[in-house]
């Protein structure tokens, strides 16, 4: 394995984990196998019984292009393991059932994914496991809704989709106190623009669907963090057989050896469309953490190096007006991911949370007018004339 060490981020994106392969090859190749052999029993004892790390099963994630990818994920988000799974809620759900058990409580706080509300409001009560939701501002309530029975506080920042940040090391360390582990979900900012187990997380969950993998041509997930916190979601990922398959491995892996230069690339660019947005008169509302006027600012400028390639706006009249703008794009495609090179728009009130009962999204101010874009690495200028002419109406 190559020596990472103390490299760079972007070292750390090229280098971490991969090795020369037996013919020469600069980096880890694809394992397609499903399984591996061994020369004798006590060799394949050596593996299982953890003695020796190496080649078993796939499943089991003892696949060499899966290790690999995982000691480089590792790496950049300064974990001492990490795990991939088949999608971002394959890995929240294993961190989920890992960590608590039928009585056991967890905190959210702020906005999430859909996938991620029904998963903690309707699935996982079915098991015993409820959840308290505190919205962004309600922070200093924190602390009196942890209970005896809390095991994790959870939550994303940048917020899918208001863009709300959430002071990291604040909540952190109000849980540690309270004797819970701190979840980040940080799909949206990235390892590039965030490092939140340095700022006191516990683990860190990515969606590798999307800005890791930032091509649109692959589904994943992963979580982050120590090897103690880490040891009992692995037996949930084997026994729910939610392991990455090797070929995607393989391409998430060349994926984060361009991470950083993509994402300064979309910080720059989703900087400017933000400023333009801002000042367009049919534009209600701009969320995005770079912009001077958004509440979480000064939160984002401590704790972030970049501000993200997601931004949300609110166009003035209803959901109809916003779908009138959204279906006059071009060169944005209407779909509900995030992190490619190209361009998306979605509202979320008919993708990402459109099962949101419509109290709560008013709640949580996911108004119908609003409309969230993921902005690509086309040219800025092509991008702001699309968006111009779809706003003319």
């Amino acid at each position: 394995m190559k020596k990472t060490g103390d490299l760079g981020l972007s070292s750390r994106c090229i280098h971490a984990g991969d090795t020369l392969d037996e013919r020469g090859g600069i980096f880890t190749p694809l394992y397609t196998h499903s399984t591996f052999a061994f020369p004798d029993t006590k060799s394949v004892l050596d593996v299982v019984q953890g003695r020796v790390q190496g080649s078993l099963y796939t499943r089991y994630g003892f696949n060499p292009t899966i290790q690999s990818l995982e000691t480089k994920l590792a790496a950049i988000e300064n974990g001492e393991a990490a795990w991939v799974f088949a999608s971002g809620m394959a890995a929240e759900s294993a961190t989920f059932l890992a960590h608590c058990k039928t009585g056991d409580h967890i905190v959210c706080i702020g906005d999430v994914y859909g996938g991620t509300y029904e998963l903690l409001a309707e699935n996982l009560p079915e098991l015993g496991i409820h959840t308290t939701f505190l919205l962004g501002s309600e922070l200093d309530r924190l602390e009196t809704s942890i209970t005896n029975n809390t095991r994790i506080v959870f939550f994303e920042t940048p917020t899918n989709p208001n863009m709300e940040v959430q002071d990291i090391a604040a909540i952190a360390a109000v849980a540690k106190q309270c004797g819970a582990i701190t979840v980040v979900d940080n799909t949206f900012a990235t390892p590039v623009n965030q490092q939140p187990l340095l700022l006191g997380a516990d683990l860190v969950v990515h969606s590798t669907t999307k800005y890791l993998g930032g091509h649109s041509d692959l589904t994943g997930g992963t979580v982050i963090g120590s090897s103690d916190l880490l040891a009992p979601i692995w037996n949930w990922r084997k026994n729910l057989g939610q392991m990455m398959a090797p070929e995607v491995a393989y391409l998430l892996a060349r994926s984060l050896r361009t991470l950083v230069v993509r994402v300064h690339a979309h910080n720059a660019a989703a900087q400017q469309l933000a400023e333009r947005l801002a000042s367009h008169p049919r534009i209600t509302k701009v969320n995005y953490p770079g912009f001077a006027n958004f509440a979480g600012h000064q939160l984002a400028k401590r704790q972030m190096n970049g501000f993200g390639g997601m931004i949300s706006f609110v166009v003035e009249g209803n959901a109809q007006d916003a779908a009138t703008v959204v279906d006059k794009l071009k060169l944005f495609s209407i779909a509900p991911s995030l992190g490619g090179v190209e361009s998306l728009v979605t509202q979320p009130i008919t993708t990402t949370h459109i099962n949101l009962a419509p109290e709560e999204r008013a709640k949580r101010g996911i108004v119908d007018s609003m409309i969230r874009i993921s902005v690509g690495l086309e040219d800025v200028e092509d991008l702001w004339a699309d968006l111009a002419q779809a706003l003319e109406t």
